[in-house]
Parts: structure tokens; C-alpha cells; sequence
């Protein structure tokens, strides 16, 4: 039977009707609904921590690597229909702290139904679903891919074999031959890696899953090796290649796709997830050498850099180091949804290295984690590491309309001969989340361009904004803004659920609301799950749990999200809102948080009690890696200063704990974020806002601990709130930051001048 159907779709009679003769065969293709397919997983591989359903019908959860799951799901080619997804984790509460799905860019907020959350998707989306601070490879993170089914495979023309790879399990690495078509039939699961060597005018379609679980030492980067049974796919001198709809997982410590001199790759739906306990070394995509390649509509999960170029790696001696690589040269990746566990989206260069490259492009994608760290040079968006006598010309890195969710750091530039230049920032938005780390620019770099890097509502206009060091003689970047950025109010500023909430675009100098309808469409999404258009809109909220579900002691934060599109129709916001009218490309997004309040916590009344500015802190001896019990522990030394300052007099391993007052200025609802090195936890009016976590150390003997972040939301009353800040001190320098932002009040480190103590001691809050 399969015989004779593989016969007939080597003729190019493949329908729909196989799919359905092998439903009862072979359980081959499941019609979820009418509206989607979904392939099955091979059960050794099926989750045990997520069931899915999409409208209603189940689709299979599948084991990808570490902690990370996936589930995939087509619709019909061009119909595109919403569908209706229901997650369900084994894990009893699992979602009891929060549920964050990214891209933040969709406005997605879940309908949370005990273990079990619910969603809307309008279109096929690449999703990646957590619990909120969770993204390194112990994390539990279920990735959804919603895509288009892939097309049937081509019929046999002289010189391209088509070669059919069937539903089941094949153990076996795939050694295709100058001009090869392989097509992977959806709920193929192949345990091997694609060999793509000294061959040219390949092809590998479908909807199939390739596992690569190979022999590297979990302790040992060698995954950098240019041999056969390597790496997902592994390419030498190839040429031609096309790669579409192919899932890679990777479970060792090895380097997922790598090119070597290789011309002429396109990939499109590609996705791959990558995990292994060690977060390291287990990079998405290397160009070692040559180029000229495409990458779209994709989803790359690596547990290293995203992206890497070099022109060579023979592997870490003085002489591999030092010996000349070819050049790599126009990339473009675009459409795509990235996230690393702990390195950079974007990386070239390294130290001693010795080759040219030009012509890269990252457009219209989303970031979902970008980094955390250092590994000698900090971690960004975008690192290029040319250091210890590393000499190369490099130019031409753009990065255009890219949305931060979760990021380290912006840049990372260094080079030392002759120099890098012509390196763009156009159109980044910082959707949520502060910077973790400054940028830099060290050395030899020339022509930086920074247009419209925007965090949350405001673009940056100075260095500081960024912010952005220049050292070693760098020039400074040039830094614009754009002339109509999307910026928004919000009325009242304080509001509780139920309460009727306004909207108002900021409309370009000079134009009236009827003028900036002409010209612009103003796309809003509050945060909740629901979206509204116009410059502007009401709206009210349903609960206090804000976006990630995760709302305390009756405040929860809302992200909202302001889309500005720029139109020429006269009725362009209508239209639009019934996707009647073409529309070109965003001009501009802005973000911000919101907090809604249900429950209000008052200030203390001080009234005759003395105060001192300031906060008293305490200094405990020890050496943990999790935050003690404070209250079970003598302190050495005492002492008050104007801020998250102390004395250790010498001490390295320590605990420390800040008490005192914060002054509120205004009624409203607040949020406070912890960042530290060691670990902190941040504790307003008794309640737990931030913990960030146990350190994680640098790599690459890179010194100290990353910074971690955490926040949380308060409805405060004006006026003196309690406030305790505990830290660890030990492998990093400098205490904890602890911001807030509320109405009015911009995302900014609290001043020592809101701080205040009590100065009786027999004074108990």
C-alpha cells in the first residue's frame, strides 16, 4: 500500500484523499478539525507535562529537548482561519504564578481555567508559552507553531530524485546527492543529522522533524567540528540549498546548523529548538565562511548564539585562532521569532580572529530572550568581539524593526583592525523591559547608527538613554528620533476594573485627529487579550491580574501596546479595523504599563515620629548562593546611609538588609523592579514584590554573576510605605537596583530622597 502510494505522488497525484487512506492505516495525518492539521508524535516522544487542543480536538505534544516541548498545526494553504487553543499542564499549579506568551508584539493574554489556559489565534503564529521569568534551559517552556500545510511534493523531473521519507520513526542520517529532492511527510521523525557535503542543488520540503542527539562530551565545546553526523545539519562547500518546513531538535552539546564555505542557502519555516543542561555551546546557526543566504519565517531556539559568523574554527589553539578565514557575506534573516538561553541573537567576530564579512540583515523579527551575562564581551542584541589582535574588514550589519521582549543589552562592538563600520539600528523596540547591561563601542568602529531605539514609549536621544559607552577611541553613534513617534496617554491614571479607561494617541505636530486619520491607523492592544483601533479609544478591564496573570494583593500590571500604521486611505482606521485596506508597513510602536487596582494599601501615619533620611542596614557573615532567613540572624555590622549603600568593611561573602521608608508621591498603582547580581528580594508594606532568583554565573571565565530582574505591582496611597531590600554579596561588585514607575512617574532607579528611616527605636510599623 505505501509502496503504491509513493508511486503515485512521485507522479504528482498526491491529494488530500492520501492523507485521509492513511488515517486508518497508519494514523498517519490527523484532520484536527476542518480547519487544521496536525501530525502525530511517536509516543516515546510525547510530553508528559502539556496536552493541547486546538478547537476543540487534541494535537500532540512532543518532547524537544531539556525542558522545552513543542506542538505544530496546519491550516490549509490560504485559508489562514482563527483557531481556538486550550494548554493544559500535568503539573498540578503550575500556573499559579503567571502565564507570560510571547511575542509580546500579538497581545495575547490567556483565559486561565485552573490547570488549563485558552487563547485565540487569528493567523499562524510561533508562539513560546511560559511561566513568567522562565527562559534558561531548566525552564519549562512549550512552544506552538501554527503554520500553513506544506505543499505535496514535486513530481520527479530529469536529474532531481525525489526521495519520500514516511510518517514513522527513521534512524538514520541523510546523505542526499547533487540535485536530491528529500520531502519529509508531516509525523516523520528522523534520529540523525542531514550531511550537505561538496553537493550543490538540494532540496528538503515537508513538515517532517529531524533529531540530532550525537556523541559530544556535555562538558566540552567540540561542537564546532566540520564532520559528518555533527549537527542537525551540517554543510561543507555546498551550494544551492533549499531547506522548507524542517523542525531540528538538538539534545547535545553541539552547534545546531552549520555552514562551511558554503553559497546559495534558503530556508523558510524553519524551526529549531535547541537544549542542553548546560546552556552553552549549542549555537543555531554558523556561517563559517561564504553566504549568501536566506532565512524567513522562522523559529530559532539555541542555547548559545542565535546567529554566528566567522571565517573559519578548526578548533581553540593559538595556530587555529590565527590562521586567515574566508570571507561571509549577505545575509538576510527576516520574519522570524529568535531566543537564546543565555548568549547573543547576533555574533562575529572573536578574539585573534582574521577574516572580512559584509552585508548582514535582521528585519522584522521578534526577540523573545536575548541573552544573559557575558562570555568575555557582554551579551546583546548584537556582539561583535574583535579582540587580542583580531583584524578583518567588516561592514554592513543593519538590525530594522525589531521588537525586544526580554534583552540583555543592545550592543556589543568591538574591533581593532582596520575597523567595523556601517552598522544600523533602525526601528528597535524595547517593548517591556529595561536594558540589563550598558552597550559599547570599543576600538575601531566607525558609522553607528541608532534611529529610533525606543524603550517603551520614549526613543532614545542621547547615549545615556540607552545606554551606550564608547572606549578605546570609538566614536560616538549618531542617535535620531522619528519625526512622528507613536506615543500615548493614559486617563485616569488611576483606574480599578470595571472602570472606564481612555486612550489617546499623540498625533503628529501639526495635524488635526481628522488630518492624522488620513495619514495614519492606530492599532491598540490593552493588554488583556483585546485589541482596538483609533487614535482614540476606552476601554475597561476585566480583573486585577494583569497581562501575565500574575497580579498580587489586588494590583496587576497591563502591557499596552500602541501599533501606529501608516496609511493612505481617508477612512484608514475603519477600514482597517475590518481588514478591508491594505496597509503599509508600521511606522512606529510604543509600550507601556499599566497598573489596575482593586485593593489599596495605606501609608503609615508618622504623624510626631522623627525621621532621619536614608535607610538603616544590617551586615550578615556567610556564604550562601539562595537568600537566608534574615530574621533567624545576628548581624555583625550596623549602620544608615542615603541609599543601597553600606560598609563591609573588607567583607566579601556577606548577606545585607536595607529597612526604612519609601515616600509615594501620588495615589496609584506602582511597580517595582529588583536587578541584581548576587540575588535580592524586594519587599514593600510586608509584601513580596521581587525575588531575582538564584546567581547565575558568567561564562568563559568571565567574572561575577549575571544581572537577573524581577518585578511586581502595589495600589499605594500617597505617602510612607515600609520598605526592605535583602541582597547577597559575593561574587559581584555593587549593590542591587531597585526602580518603580507609576502615573506620572517614568521607569527610573528610586531617588535617595524618597527614602527616609525612623529614628525611634522602640518604633514598630
Amino acid at each position: 500500500m505505501l509502496l503504491t502510494l509513493n508511486k503515485h505522488i512521485a507522479l504528482g497525484l498526491y491529494t488530500c484523499s492520501y492523507f485521509l487512506a492513511l488515517v486508518t492505516l497508519c494514523g498517519m495525518w490527523s484532520l484536527a478539525t476542518a480547519q487544521v492539521h496536525s501530525a502525530p508524535v511517536p509516543a516515546p516522544e510525547r510530553s508528559t507535562l502539556f496536552t493541547l487542543t486546538v478547537n476543540g480536538r487534541p494535537v500532540d505534544v512532543a518532547h524537544a529537548a531539556a525542558s522545552l516541548e513543542f506542538a505544530s498545526f496546519d491550516s490549509p494553504a490560504g485559508t489562514n482561519r482563527p483557531v481556538e487553543i486550550a494548554i493544559t499542564a500535568l503539573e498540578a499549579g503550575f500556573w499559579d504564578g503567571g502565564v507570560e506568551v510571547e511575542p509580546w508584539r500579538l497581545g495575547i493574554r490567556p483565559i486561565r481555567e485552573g490547570q488549563t489556559i485558552r487563547f485565540r489565534l487569528t493567523a499562524p503564529a510561533k508562539l513560546s508559552i511560559a511561566r513568567p521569568g522562565d527562559f534558561l534551559n531548566h525552564a519549562v517552556m512549550l512552544f506552538v507553531f501554527y503554520g500553513t500545510s506544506p505543499a505535496p511534493p514535486p513530481a520527479v523531473t530529469p536529474g532531481h530524485p525525489v526521495r519520500i521519507i514516511p510518517v514513522g520513526v527513521h534512524r538514520e542520517n541523510l546523505n542526499p546527492k547533487s540535485g536530491d529532492i528529500l520531502y519529509l511527510e508531516p509525523g516523520a521523525w528522523v534520529y540523525g543529522s542531514l550531511n550537505l557535503f561538496h553537493v550543490e542543488d538540494i532540496r528538503v520540503l515537508g513538515r517532517g522533524t529531524i533529531v540530532y542527539d550525537g556523541p559530544q562530551n556535555p562538558d566540552d565545546d567540540d561542537g564546532w567540528k566540520q564532520i559528518p553526523d555533527w549537527h542537525c545539519i551540517g554543510s561543507v562547500e555546498a551550494r544551492n540549498v533549499e531547506i522548507d518546513g524542517l523542525t531540528c531538535i538538538i539534545r547535545s552539546r553541539t552547534w545546531s546548523i552549520q555552514m562551511k564555505d558554503s553559497e546559495g542557502f534558503n530556508f523558510n519555516d524553519l524551526r529549531v529548538i535547541g537544549g542542553n543542561p548546560g546552556n552553552a555551546n549549542q549555537d543555531g546557526m554558523d556561517w563559517l565562511g561564504g553566504g549568501n543566504t536566506t532565512v524567513r519565517d522562522s523559529f530559532l531556539r539555541a542555547s548559545d548564539d542565535v546567529f554566528a559568523m566567522q571565517g573559519n574554527w578548526d578548533g581553540y589553539s593559538e595556530a587555529d585562532m590565527l590562521r586567515p578565514g574566508h570571507e561571509v557575506h549577505d545575509i538576510l534573516i527576516e520574519n522570524s521569532v529568535l531566543s537564546t538561553s543565555i548568549s547573543n541573537v547576533v555574533r562575529a567576530g572573536w578574539p585573534q580572529k582574521i577574516y572580512n564579512s559584509r552585508n548582514f540583515t535582521l528585519r522584522d523579527s521578534d526577540v523573545l530572550h536575548a541573552g544573559i551575562g557575558a562570555c568575555g564581551q557582554t551579551f546583546a542584541l548584537f556582539g561583535f568581539w574583535g579582540a587580542r589582535g583580531a583584524a578583518g574588514t567588516h561592514t554592513g550589519f543593519n538590525f530594522q524593526n525589531i521588537f525586544l521582549d526580554h534583552w540583555y543589552s543592545l550592543a556589543q562592538i568591538e574591533q581593532e583592525q582596520p575597523a567595523i563600520e556601517g552598522v544600523g539600528f533602525k526601528n528597535i523596540w524595547a517593548l517591556d523591559q529595561p536594558p540589563l547591561a550598558a552597550s559599547t563601542l570599543t576600538g575601531n568602529v566607525r558609522g553607528v547608527q541608532l534611529n529610533n531605539i525606543k524603550l517603551g514609549q520614549l526613543p532614545a536621544s542621547t547615549d545615556a538613554d540607552i545606554p551606550i559607552l564608547n572606549t578605546n577611541g570609538a566614536p560616538q553613534a549618531t542617535i535620531s528620533t522619528p519625526e512622528a513617534a507613536a506615543r500615548f496617554t493614559v486617563s485616569p491614571p488611576i483606574f480599578a476594573p470595571h472602570q472606564t479607561v481612555t486612550f489617546n494617541a499623540q498625533l503628529p505636530a501639526g495635524l488635526s485627529p481628522r488630518q492624522a486619520a488620513k495619514r495614519f491607523a492606530y492599532h491598540w492592544f490593552f493588554g488583556d487579550g483585546t485589541e482596538g483601533w483609533g487614535w482614540k479609544v476606552s476601554h475597561r478591564y476585566p480583573d486585577a491580574l494583569g497581562t501575565e496573570l500574575n497580579g498580587i494583593e489586588g494590583a496587576g500590571r497591563f502591557r499596552v501596546l500602541l501599533e501606529q500604521i501608516q496609511t493612505t486611505d481617508v477612512r484608514g482606521t475603519r477600514r482597517a479595523a475590518r481588514g478591508t485596506v491594505a496597509l503599509a508597513p508600521s511606522v512606529d510602536w510604543g509600550a507601556e504599563g499599566i497598573v489596575a487596582v482593586s485593593q489599596w494599601h495605606n501609608p503609615i501615619d508618622l504623624r510626631g515620629v522623627p525621621l532621619d533620611a536614608g535607610l538603616d542596614w544590617s551586615i550578615f557573615t556567610g556564604d550562601w548562593n539562595q537568600l537566608p532567613d534574615f530574621d533567624k540572624l545576628i548581624p555583625i555590622f550596623t549602620g544608615a546611609s542615603l541609599n543601597l549603600r553600606s560598609e563591609p568593611r573588607g567583607l566579601i561573602n556577606y548577606a545585607i538588609l536595607w529597612q526604612g521608608l519609601v515616600e509615594i508621591p501620588a495615589d496609584g498603582g506602582y511597580t517595582f523592579y529588583a536587578l541584581s547580581r548576587d540575588g535580592a528580594r524586594l519587599v514593600i508594606d510586608g509584601i513580596e514584590l521581587a525575588r531575582t532568583g538564584p546567581p547565575f554565573a558568567q561564562v568563559c571565565g568571565s567574572p561575577g554573576n549575571a544581572v537577573r530582574i524581577s518585578r511586581g505591582s502595589l495600589g499605594l496611597r500617597a505617602g510612607y510605605h515600609t520598605i526592605r531590600v535583602e541582597a547577597l554579596h559575593n561574587a559581584s561588585q555593587g549593590p542591587p537596583r531597585i526602580l518603580w514607575e507609576g502615573p506620572g512617574l517614568p521607569l527610573t532607579d528610586i531617588p535617595s530622597s524618597a527614602f527616609s528611616r525612623i529614628l525611634i527605636s522602640q518604633f514598630t510599623p
